[in-house]
């Protein structure tokens, strides 16, 4: 499970969408403060003038109509809309989840299970459980899909969220411009550990990351039987308990066993082979108990 001391918010942007993100945010705060500091300002003001000191104003019992009055109420919230529509589809399209940010983005498969997250290199032949590692200054495009129910991904400081659901993928493209961690997680509540389907992301540089991609202590390989494993209700650690590893929140790195199984999870949702890979009926309970 992630810390709860790792980067959370957008407003700590970590990569050019949630720079973006956070810049649309400050947009929006000053282009309302023009609607409502005028009000905040002008009625102390009015009460102050007209009530409360000595009234100064015309007495006028038959004024009914003002045009001057009546553009300015009308006018400025109206402008007002028409400055944030366009600067929300301005942002909308600039952020469109399925559009590359670069050449040669790094591919990374991520599958929602209950309640951790697998996440596939398949160009490394390695995967990883509940941490997701990039390189700093590589674009990053992330396959998604669930196999239990709906779920959705959200890593606030890089970038926005996105639904999976079973038998069907989607697309996230981010990067990252700093090192640091931040903390991914599931925002769909699906079950007793849902609070505890968080996951850490480390961005690297890129020495840092292909030393990390080479390195040699991946005792377990992602197979047929590991990730039915996998694919019970368990949270991590009750995971790493059932795998021998000992019941901690370390990540799980592992080796591929075979480069396409991202697609035969998808596949098995389409009539193809389901009863492998798990199945794709509720996945059971872990052997240790239930998410603590």
């Amino acid at each position: 499970m992630a810390s709860g001391g790792l980067q959370q918010s957008f407003l700590q942007p970590m990569g050019p969408v949630a720079q973006e993100q956070a810049t649309h945010l400050m947009r929006v705060v000053g282009i309302t403060m023009l609607v409502i500091l005028p009000v905040l300002l002008g009625v102390p003001f009015i009460l102050w003038r007209y009530r409360y000191a000595k009234p100064r104003g015309d007495y006028a019992p038959e004024w009914e109509y003002s045009g001057k009055l009546e553009y300015l109420l009308w006018g400025v919230p109206i402008v007002v809309v028409a400055v944030l529509a366009s600067w929300l589809w301005y942002s909308t399209d600039k952020l469109d989840p399925y559009e590359q940010l670069g050449p040669e983005p790094l591919q990374v498969q991520a599958i929602g299970l209950d309640w951790k997250w697998v996440f596939i290199y398949p160009e490394e032949g390695m995967a990883t459980v509940d941490e997701l590692v990039v390189p700093v200054g590589r674009p990053v495009e992330m396959t998604l899909t669930t196999d239990t129910v709906m779920q959705s991904l959200l890593i606030a400081p890089l970038t926005g969220q996105i639904y999976a659901m079973p038998g069907m993928t989607t697309k996230l493209n981010f990067s990252a411009t700093r090192t640091g961690e931040a903390e991914g997680e599931n925002t769909q509540f699906n079950g007793d550990g849902f609070g505890r389907q968080k996951f850490t992301v480390r961005a690297l540089e890129p020495a840092d990351f292909e030393s990390w991609v080479t390195r040699g202590d991946r005792g377990l390989t992602l197979d047929e039987n590991t990730y039915a494993t996998f694919r019970r209700r368990t949270v991590l650690a009750e995971a790493r308990g059932d795998l021998g590893l000992g019941e901690s929140t370390k990540p799980i790195v592992l080796k591929l066993g075979q480069p396409d199984i991202f697609q035969q999870i998808v596949a098995k949702y389409h009539g193809g082979e389901a009863e492998r890979w798990g199945g794709i009926g509720l996945p059971q309970a872990g052997t240790t108990g239930a998410a603590r």
